[in-house]
């Protein structure tokens, strides 16, 4: 028998759920979250004071500057982990879920900045899409007014925060290697004259199988996770207070602020730079926003308040006491700290905490690149759903190869912790600063807060940051241009990614054809219908899509049912599967022609084994048996059914705007005899004639099932400049070419596959 927790944990934890969710499940749920949440924020000791004194802070090596950046770290690490993310950003989830994107998903749907091009106002209905809440303010009013009036603005928000999003995939490249690399260099102090070549092989051969391991997925071990990183803390802060009693309590006065300006007096321009080394301490931290969906925001909360933050402020209070009696130590300063007899054992938990650490950092990158393909801002990827049970857990293959050639590239290529953390920074704490920027527009137009309270949350966290990235930003020439390469080129390929995408979309809505005149055009083209389901595919939400005027204009005839599929995303984390399909008509009743939208979240994951085609047909079915028939009374006689319908205003086509109707069946009243015999004949006569049309979907569905699928190639114009032609030409269309094709995406099976080859430009 399964607990409650662990089903919780293994369906998903929704932001209802966790509001009745007993004391119990909370402490489960925050022990779990330990082995996802904090492995890389809990190994950060590992590598802080040697990254921090590198460089001529070295040159000193006293008691006050091991004060002063002991001071550095309480203060960084109390004031952005608990103060900002545990008490203000983690307010600030959509729908149970966190990260960069849950803020940007917050902003679009409140001030209509949405970057997908099919979105409807049947999307607001959605469950998960409420937007009620405070009454709007004249700052919300005025920020939100600024951007419908100026377009390029939403342009520079979606290129801010796809620098975040390509800083938190550096992230991601960077992880592994310095925290496999520092946990494995603590093996040079027992095993003397041990060359750095060897130190890198076995990071390597670590960080090899590491990644060879991921598509197996973790489920299997991940419950080792927490027990790891649980003991992973408890012996460093064990570490921590031998070190304080042991070497120097006097260590306690360093938590005082006074010390960090002590420390700036005393080493001057080389104290801001060692800053660099200094923000290290809060690696990590914005996965525990970023992994708010997969537990709950109090049980992160426990977890954080409880265990780790004492745990990890302990360790570097005692490092530092350990240091402050042995300043030559200082570039091995975390295992020389460990007493001799725990020596290999804590080096051993140290190796698989790294891992545990690399390994929440690779899932959360294949996480991201799955949101970013969702919302049209990266190329189609193959996307593996490793576990049936336990919930998000996915495996994208060309990223993962990819992810393991960047880390074994900067590995052999930097070898040295320095380095690597002069890098780390900078992704770090510019992830960071863009979430700052988004949460002051979130407190703004969501939350409707005063402009005061809105400009004391910038400036006091964002100068913090601010110091700290203009500290990192001096390490650019010695290994922090690396993140910038990275991000530059991700950013590259997304922005361009996206702009095609919606070229193409542009290019769809200006060439749709119109249906009647495809009808007229029948008797002259010799047009048929042939028994089956036809379904077209295409972005269209609206209106007839260009590939089928393409495809009827070269072959005159199509299937007895046609549906028009439009598989999108929305902006909101989740759909729930009863509002997954939306079903319409287009055209009368006569021609048998449905429109569906498959509507997911951004955070939802298409099954690969999804039965779409059963699941189609049945709704199919289930639409024309309950659709809504208008009752018309007339003196108390008999009722008269009739289809509601719409004509779209500029298209020739008819749907029906209730989608999922309810069959009008409870019509009580009193009314003579003869008026109820005559509504049971005119009931029997139309639920034959609705009866009749679902046999027929069915009869079409056992003749076979064809997906006619657009194969489009954008082409840039000829009078586009050369950087248009580039990224279109060249760029966008090696993406195109090598991405996953939409067939394989969709999963539809070859042998009922049509292709309709089309050339648009841009």
């Amino acid at each position: 028998m399964m607990k409650p927790s662990e089903e919780i944990l293994e369906e998903g934890v929704s932001q209802q759920n966790l509001k009745r969710v007993s004391c119990s499940t909370v402490i489960t749920l925050a022990y779990q979250s330990l082995g996802v949440v904090y492995g890389d924020l809990s190994t950060s000791p590992l590598y802080v004071y040697k990254t921090a004194f590198s460089g001529k802070l070295s040159l000193h090596e006293n008691d006050e500057e091991i004060y002063g950046v002991l001071s550095f770290i309480f203060w960084t690490f109390t004031l952005i982990p608990l103060f900002k993310y545990i008490f203000v950003v983690f307010s600030a989830d959509d729908n149970g879920e966190g990260g960069t994107f849950a803020l940007y998903s917050l902003l679009c749907r409140h001030a209509r900045l949405s970057i997908l091009p099919n979105q409807q106002a049947t999307d607001e209905k959605l469950f998960a899409y409420t937007t009620d809440g405070l009454t709007d303010t004249w700052q919300s009013s005025a920020l939100v007014a600024l951007f419908e009036k100026h377009p390029r603005l939403r342009k520079v928000l979606l290129i801010f925060v796809l620098l975040g999003t390509c800083m938190a995939i550096g992230d991601g490249v960077l992880t592994p290697p310095i925290s496999v690399l520092a946990a494995v260099s603590g093996i040079k102090l027992k095993i003397e004259g041990l060359h750095e070549n060897y130190v890198v092989l076995i990071s390597c051969v670590i960080l090899v199988g590491l990644f060879s391991l991921q598509h197996h997925g973790t489920h299997r071990v991940a419950f080792m996770f927490a027990p790891i990183v649980t003991t992973w803390l408890l012996c460093i802060s064990s570490i921590g207070i031998y070190n304080i009693f042991r070497w120097n309590l006097h260590i306690l006065n360093a938590l005082s602020p006074v010390y960090m300006f002590k420390f700036f007096r005393s080493t001057g321009i080389d104290g801001w730079i060692s800053l660099g080394g200094v923000v290290l301490s809060i690696t990590g931290v914005e996965t525990m926003f970023a992994d708010l969906g997969h537990f709950s925001s109090v049980s992160i909360k426990v977890a954080f308040t409880v265990l780790v933050y004492p745990c990890l402020i302990l360790a570097y209070m005692g490092e530092a006491a350990y240091l402050s009696k042995h300043h030559e130590d200082i570039q091995r300063s975390f295992y020389k700290a460990i007493p001799e007899p725990v020596f290999w054992p804590v080096f051993i938990v140290s190796t698989f905490a790294a891992i545990v650490g690399s390994q929440a950092v690779i899932s959360a990158t294949f996480s991201i690149i799955s949101q970013c393909c969702a919302l049209n801002c990266f190329p189609s990827v193959k996307i593996v759903h490793t576990s049936s049970k336990i919930y998000g857990q996915i495996y994208i293959p060309e990223v993962n190869w990819m992810l393991m050639c960047l880390c074994l590239a900067v590995t052999i290529g930097l070898r040295d912790t320095n380095m690597i953390g002069h890098a780390y920074g900078m992704a770090v704490i510019t992830v960071m600063f863009v979430t700052t920027c988004l949460m002051a527009l979130v407190m703004i137009i969501v939350w409707k807060r005063t402009i005061i309270s809105v400009v004391a949350f910038v400036v006091f966290f964002g100068s913090v940051e601010l110091l700290y990235i203009s500290a990192c930003v001096y390490k650019v020439p010695e290994g922090g241009w690396i993140p910038l390469v990275l991000s530059s080129i991700f950013m590259a390929v997304m922005y361009i990614w996206n702009y095609g995408t919606m070229k193409k979309h542009d290019f769809d809505m200006e060439n749709k054809v119109s249906m009647n005149r495809i009808v007229a055009l029948g008797p002259s083209l010799g047009m048929v219908r042939v028994p089956g389901i036809g379904l077209v595919y295409s972005n269209l939400v609206t209106g007839v899509p260009a590939i089928f005027g393409h495809f009827v204009t070269n072959l005159p005839a199509f299937h007895q049912v046609l549906v028009f599929v439009c598989v999108k995303s929305v902006q909101v984390p989740h759909v729930s599967e009863n509002e997954r399909l939306l079903i319409s008509r287009v055209c009368l009743k006569e021609y048998g022609m449905f429109r569906c939208i498959v509507r997911y979240g951004y955070k939802d994951l298409q099954q690969e084994n999804y039965d779409f085609e059963n699941r189609l047909v049945s709704t199919l079915v289930q639409f024309v048996e309950t659709e809504e028939e208008e009752v018309v009374e007339e003196e108390g006689s008999a009722l008269l059914l009739t289809t509601e319908s719409s004509r779209e205003v500029g298209d020739s086509d008819i749907e029906v705007l209730h989608a999922n109707p309810v069959k009008n069946s409870n019509r009580k009243g009193h009314i003579s005899e003869d008026t109820r015999v005559i509504e049971s004949d005119i009931e029997h006569t139309e639920n034959f004639v609705l009866k009749k049309e679902a046999i027929e979907i069915l009869k079409a569905k056992e003749s076979g099932v064809a997906y006619i699928i657009g194969h489009s190639y954008a082409m840039a114009k000829k009078h586009s400049s050369i950087l248009k032609k580039f990224s279109i030409n060249v760029v966008y269309g090696f993406l195109s070419k090598n991405c996953r094709e939409p067939e394989v995406v969709l999963n539809v099976p070859h042998a009922s596959l049509l292709e309709v080859g089309m050339i648009y430009y841009v």
